[in-house]
């Protein structure tokens, strides 16, 4: 992926938030209020702020991010792995890395990326593979930040592993770089341990079998506990009241299920 195709990607991401929805509509409805009034600009005014509103009170509501997330989370669910069976690698996928700074004094891993590896490093433990595969670059835009991999390699020889069962993959940026590259690195047809947060994996087993491998999901960073259709009838009163929780599971969902989109219309789910 080139650089501008790399800032158009994390451009559409941002266009994908429900943040920038409701921001659009209240800028369109200041503007249309400060404007010199007019019959047809203050219906054009109602119209937007009751569609902010809208926006707001879908994507802040608990029950629906339960509905939306939990469907994702519940696309695939853990499989009993036995310790006879055996894969050709562990794949982990990056979650996110923060650069060093003025208040941090070092690159740490998001806690998402943390899980991930974690997750992974404990499935390496039990003896289901010989490799850990780490996949995630450089995802600034400026090309000059920290490598994802790299940190989460010296998470997971903090955990024990050795160097020698690591593969570093850091030349991904997106989702699909991350099955490209990996499947780039492993032999044609190679049977794979895919770890991922769950509500992710929907759209990261789509990309890894395309390119050829044998994908068992291993989800982690659950969400939520239960399936949408066991109980969501016990939630309470509360689930209706609004969540800045429940506003960050629907955007991510959401931009979750939009990617899943442009992938396949684009063929590569």
């Amino acid at each position: 992926m080139t650089s501008n195709v790399f800032v158009l990607y994390k451009l559409f991401g941002y266009g994908a938030t429900p943040l920038y929805w409701v921001i659009f509509f209240v800028t369109c409805t200041f503007v249309c209020a400060v404007l010199p009034y007019s019959p047809g600009r203050q219906r054009w005014v109602r119209c937007f702020s009751m569609v902010s509103l809208v926006i707001l009170l879908v994507t802040t509501n608990p029950l629906i991010a339960f509905l939306i997330m939990g469907s994702l989370e519940a696309w695939h669910t853990p499989a009993p792995i036995t310790p006879t069976e055996h894969f050709d690698a562990i794949v982990v996928l990056g979650g996110g890395v923060q650069d060093r700074g003025t208040l941090r004094p070092r690159i740490e891993l998001t806690e998402t990326s943390q899980h991930r590896t974690f997750c992974g490093v404990e499935l390496y433990q039990r003896g289901l593979a010989p490799i850990l595969l780490l996949s995630g670059g450089d995802n600034r835009i400026d090309g000059h930040g920290p490598v994802e991999a790299s940190v989460m390699k010296e998470r997971a020889l903090r955990l024990g592993i050795t160097a020698a069962a690591i593969i570093e993959e850091a030349r991904s940026r997106t989702t699909y770089e991350n099955a490209v590259e990996s499947s780039r690195l492993l032999r044609a047809n190679a049977s794979v341990l895919l770890v991922t947060s769950a509500y992710h994996l929907p759209r990261a087993v789509g990309l890894f079998t395309k390119q050829g491998l044998k994908v068992t999901p291993a989800p982690c960073c659950f969400y939520y506990g239960n399936h949408p259709s066991e109980n969501w009838m016990s939630l309470g009163i509360f689930a209706l009241v609004p969540s800045p929780d429940a506003f960050d599971h629907v955007s991510k969902a959401i931009g979750e299920m939009i990617g899943m989109l442009v992938y396949w219309v684009m063929g590569k789910f």
